[in-house]
């Protein structure tokens, strides 16, 4: 299914029409101005679309930074580990010093965990936002097309409105004149009889 575009809307002809006896014809500045409130609509529409495709990008592309760095983060502490383990086993630490070292060990697992608790947290933030962009989209969406359909449901309500006028208006005029022209053939018929 190819989308309009505003452009689509502003550039679109019609073939111009004398309307037959029975048929009726639509003002053309009315149809042109109404052309040009969908054109702006759905350029507003395609405006908002984009602009949460961006936000939803940028929370993606925010989410796979953190779920990058939250992979990364378990490697430090084996690396950390990695030296305290290799002066552990020469020996070379004295008592005071190993508790140094283990204290360190504690404060770098700490903040490993919590970083990864916040990645975490971040995480599931930005997949929350993710959802209530996609859902308020979704849902001005559904808002706009209801408000066209209510539209476009009055326009053929009116549209029938005048049809019925147009009609009624025909019979009664066409009355009318069947009225005038058998009171003047009733005028001719009297005037011959004189």
């Amino acid at each position: 299914m190819t989308l309009l575009t505003e452009e689509d809307v502003v550039n679109k002809t019609f073939t111009e029409t004398r309307p037959r006896e029975r048929e009726v014809g639509y003002n053309q500045d009315e149809v042109d101005d109404f052309l040009d409130e969908v054109a702006e609509t759905i350029k507003n529409l395609i405006e908002e679309r984009d602009k949460l495709r961006d936000e939803l990008a940028q929370s993606k592309a925010r989410v796979g930074e953190l779920e990058a760095g939250a992979g990364a983060a378990p490697e430090q502490p084996a690396a950390a580990a990695a030296p305290a383990q290799t002066f552990a086993d020469t020996g070379d630490l004295s008592g005071p010093a190993a508790g140094v070292l283990a204290l360190a060990q504690q404060l770098h697992d700490k903040y490993v965990n919590e970083g990864k608790e916040e990645g975490d947290r971040i995480l599931a933030e930005a997949n929350t936002e993710s959802a209530r962009i996609i859902k308020e989209a979704e849902d001005q969406h559904n808002r706009t097309l209801t408000q066209l359909e209510q539209e476009r449901g009055l326009l053929e309500r009116k549209i029938a409105e005048l049809r019925d006028f147009e009609r009624d208006y025909r019979s009664r005029m066409k009355s009318y004149l069947e009225s005038l022209l058998s009171n003047v053939e009733s005028g001719q018929t009297g005037a011959g009889n004189l």
